[in-house]
């Protein structure tokens, strides 16, 4: 394995919380948002390399779709500006529409709560040779609950077994299932909301709850760090990306991405026999 290659599984495994199922708490304090493992000192030269991984994804996506042996759901986490929108555009901006899908997970209507909390989920899971992106996830259901205390320290145990056996049930009939935290700091969340404000075409983006919801900042670190460490496990990992610089953020995610549909040796489907030597009139 080249140096290279080698630092770069090393600090991504340092970015993976274990999934040893012993479901202690994964202290965020070891990953500095503002790390960028995956990058270089070039900012140019990472974009370059965005562009080139996204270009690169989407033949890779092109074989997935044919292939149809798999699914894949990303899911991507974070607080209030840490660029889940901005990685959907970065990342899989240049895949085809015919086989990527992305849902943006709000606040459930009142028929979605009348059912459990993962029946609105199992709806818009990825079909076969599908690439479904979650912009928020079900993981919401063991955030805002928790952080508000509308559920219980033992509900919320509860909901994370219930998600680890969801997600295991996706996987064990074919579901890749890759999970990113967008791991930000306080400060760069606070000149990101600003920007919002100052920006009139960035308005629509800012809402005064984002400014209710950062005053609980320090229990949603508590809650993401309970999460990471209860619903890591070896079907559907964790991975906490350093998310200050944009650019690094999504270089991480689609070099991630990028490896493991590389691992599923993709391949077309054998063709028709009977178009051996057809020549079209």
């Amino acid at each position: 394995m080249p140096s290279s290659e080698r630092a770069r599984q090393l600090a991504l495994s340092s970015c993976q919380p274990p999934t040893d199922g012993k479901g202690r708490p994964f202290s965020l304090d070891g990953i500095n948002p503002s790390d960028k493992p995956f990058g270089s000192d070039d900012k140019a030269a990472d974009k370059a390399a965005v562009e080139a991984l996204a270009i690169e994804l989407d033949t890779l996506q092109n074989l997935f779709y044919a292939d149809r042996r798999f699914k894949l759901l990303v899911i991507l986490q974070g607080m209030d500006t840490s660029g889940k929108d901005g990685t959907l555009r970065a990342v899989f901006s240049r895949m085809s529409p015919l086989g990527v899908h992305t849902v943006g997970w709000k606040a459930p209507t009142e028929p979605e709560r009348a059912h459990d909390y993962l029946w609105r989920i199992h709806q818009q899971v990825p079909a076969a040779g599908e690439t479904m992106v979650f912009n928020r996830s079900h993981y919401e259901d063991v955030l805002v609950p928790v952080v508000n205390g509308w559920i219980t320290p033992g509900q919320a145990s509860q909901r994370y077994a219930h998600i680890n056996d969801f997600e295991r049930m996706l996987a064990e009939t074919g579901t890749i299932i890759l999970k990113f935290m967008l791991h930000i700091s306080l400060d760069e969340q606070r000149e990101r909301l600003q920007e919002r404000v100052d920006d009139p075409a960035k308005h629509w983006k800012f809402s005064m709850g984002d400014l209710e919801v950062r005053k609980q900042w320090d229990a949603y670190q508590k809650a993401y760090e309970a999460l990471l460490g209860a619903t890591s496990v070896p079907h559907a990992p964790w991975t906490v990306v350093p998310a200050n610089s944009k650019t690094h953020r999504n270089l991480m995610i689609a070099t991630v991405l990028r490896d493991t549909l590389q691992s599923l040796s993709l391949r077309y489907p054998t063709g028709d026999p009977a178009l051996t030597g057809l020549k079209i009139a």
